[in-house]
């Protein structure tokens, strides 16, 4: 009995000492967390000053995803026999100047997917990977200040795609205006006088004209996320059927050294597109159809990854 009771004090002497390091431990780790965040916050302003110094600031990232699949008699779907993939990548980049009384903004936005699915019982179908998302947008904007907010400014912006029917269609936007930058991550462009030009073989659709410009970019790193969203937007003053808007957006967050999880997605409303997939490559086309019997869907992407910053 006198073992028994002292194996039993000996046992809730050590859950007891063990209990006050657990204790001692977390008491310890509070006062070197806050240090930590207060080392964050003198990191973070010391950067804030970096990026306020003159000079060109380059960098990028993106993200990369993809997937491949192999079925083998698998009947519980229509399919059975089949090998599928799925592979795309985004890449953000800029090459910003900033000096005293002028600055020049360049950037490039690319998306590119391709997409395959093989039925091993068809020997007809296309077994090779195709294009899927196929983005690619490039700017570049001067501005000369006229105070730390304020700035003339002139915009040249390129869209088409790459990967199939290269500048078919094309969109470039010239035009001038001003640009106001209230904060440094966050960038308003707004330009009353723009010319949307537009490339295409379909000029019975795709039509040139003037408008007004707004592009908004917010660029912004906060620890181990980097975080970038456009909208360009054009307002034409002829017709609102060739108005059109894109909004992309990209997220990253960093796991282990350049490698980490990345999150592309983007909105797009242009009616010209919409009609001219429905008049000319749509599976059942519609020769008919105009402006005013189409039902303008808003067009979508994402792509889920991992990502690398450069």
């Amino acid at each position: 009995m006198k073992k028994l009771l002292l194996a039993a004090m000996a046992v809730f002497t050590v859950s007891f000492a063990s209990a006050q390091t657990a204790e001692e431990i977390k008491a310890e780790m509070g006062p070197k967390k806050d240090s930590i965040a207060a080392i964050q916050k003198r990191v973070n302003a010391l950067q804030a000053q970096l990026d306020a110094l003159p000079g060109w600031k380059i960098g990028a990232f993106g993200t990369i995803g993809g997937s491949l699949s192999q079925f083998n008699n698998w009947f519980a779907q229509g399919i059975p026999n089949n090998s599928s993939g799925n592979i795309g990548f985004t890449v953000n980049a800029f090459a910003n100047l900033k000096e005293e009384k002028f600055f020049w903004r360049n950037a490039a936005n690319v998306n590119l997917s391709w997409v395959k699915l093989d039925d091993k019982d068809d020997p007809t179908d296309d077994d090779s990977f195709r294009q899927a998302t196929d983005v690619f947008n490039i700017s570049s904007l001067y501005g000369r200040k006229l105070s730390e907010k304020f700035a003339i400014s002139g915009l040249a912006e390129y869209r088409t795609t790459i990967l199939s029917n290269f500048n078919d269609p094309g969109y470039l936007d010239l035009g001038v205006g001003a640009t106001w930058t209230p904060i440094p991550d966050l960038v308003v462009v707004m330009h009353p006088l723009n010319y949307n030009f537009v490339f295409s073989s379909e000029d019975t659709i795709f039509e040139s004209s003037m408008g007004a410009k707004i592009v908004a970019d917010y660029t912004k790193q906060l620890g181990a996320v980097s975080f970038k969203s456009n909208l360009s937007l054009f307002q034409s003053y002829e017709s609102s059927d060739l108005s059109n808007w894109t909004w992309t957006n990209s997220f990253s967050y960093k796991l282990w050294k350049m490698i980490g999880v990345g999150f592309d997605f983007g909105l797009r409303n242009n009616k010209q597109e919409t009609l001219n997939y429905i008049v000319n490559n749509a599976p059942t086309p519609n020769p008919d159809a105009t402006f005013d019997t189409i039902d303008n869907e808003l067009q979508t992407y994402w792509t889920l990854g991992l990502s690398y910053k450069f």
